[in-house]
């Protein structure tokens, strides 16, 4: 192992990252005929912007001027902080502060630390807004393997991460992939509401729990009324039953702690929510201020 790589894993651990790894900037080969058949079924929903960028997003050198290098990192969001059982679900990853300014903040930390010690090193930050396949690169890279409900799932502690990554033009010896350890288990798309999971390692977006209750910004179909498993923001079931997730420790981001008085409130507190309070309960950073006041009332409507 090279110096430069452990000096980086290292500085990442040091930062709070879980995992690190490393692989070489250059076309993802495999991934283009997925991503192009899932973009043509209009599996992404209304999702349009998935449908932007697309060869950047195969492509990390068209993101980064001399790309050598993409630095796939994990940060932990696992918690058993439950929620009041009344009240109607909210995905773990929403509990506390928005993630993307929290890793945001440590790659920054990560970049300047690289460029402190080894020098006149180019790069870029990436926390799940621009168009980077973070599931691809950080499997590529040999963090895990991208499991059947197409999150990608570390054998050592499952699922509940954030992937993040920081592309780089300085060359590092890059990690090898990992076998992939789903074998025969079918838990997650036996278990999913909304039978998104169409068939092992493929989702349809447009399906999915989270795609309505965040992404969808028009008014949730009928259709679907009575499928959410009273989910309102996002879902968790597919990670809940993977046996990898009972391999799962708690989080030590002191900025995911829930915020104050969320998971006390109960289903009429949540029912009878004003304007204000959603102001003063999320305050500050909330993934949960992605869906705004509006967006988490037409979530309620619909699972009454």
């Amino acid at each position: 192992m090279s110096i430069y790589k452990q000096m980086i894993q290292a500085e990442a651990k040091r930062l709070g990252f879980a995992f690190c790894g490393f692989s070489k900037a250059e076309f993802l080969e495999d991934e283009a005929p997925r991503l192009e058949q899932w973009l043509q079924e209009k599996k992404h929903g209304e999702m349009h912007f998935m449908e932007e960028h697309f060869d950047k997003r195969l492509d990390p050198r068209l993101l980064v001027d001399g790309a050598k290098t993409v630095i796939s990192l994990m940060l932990n969001y696992y918690t058993d902080k439950e929620q009041d059982s009344t009240a109607p679900k909210i995905s773990k990853y929403a509990y506390g502060k928005d993630y993307h300014r929290i890793i945001g903040k440590k790659l920054k930390n990560l970049l300047a630390f690289i460029q402190n010690k080894i020098g006149e090193v180019h790069g870029r930050t990436f926390v799940d807004i621009a168009p980077v396949m973070d599931k691809a690169w950080a499997a590529k890279s040999g963090l895990g393997w991208i499991g059947k409900n197409s999150n990608l799932i570390n054998k050592e502690s499952g699922s509940f991460y954030f992937l993040a990554e920081l592309i780089i033009d300085l060359e590092i010896e890059p990690d090898s992939p990992t076998a992939d350890h789903c074998g025969s288990c079918t838990k997650c798309i036996d278990a999913c509401p909304t039978q998104a999971i169409i068939q092992p390692y493929v989702v349809d977006g447009s399906k999915c729990i989270s795609y309505f209750t965040i992404e969808l910004k028009d008014a949730i179909p009928t259709s679907m009324k009575g499928q959410f498993d009273d989910w309102m923001f996002g879902c968790d079931v597919c990670q809940d039953v993977c046996p990898w997730n009972r391999f799962s420790v708690l989080h030590q981001e002191q900025g995911f702690a829930p915020k104050k008085g969320m998971l006390e409130m109960n289903r009429e507190d949540w029912d009878a929510l004003t304007e204000d309070t959603f102001k003063q309960v999320f305050s500050g950073s909330s993934p949960l201020k992605r869906a705004q006041f509006s967006g988490l009332k037409r979530n309620l409507e619909f699972l009454k």
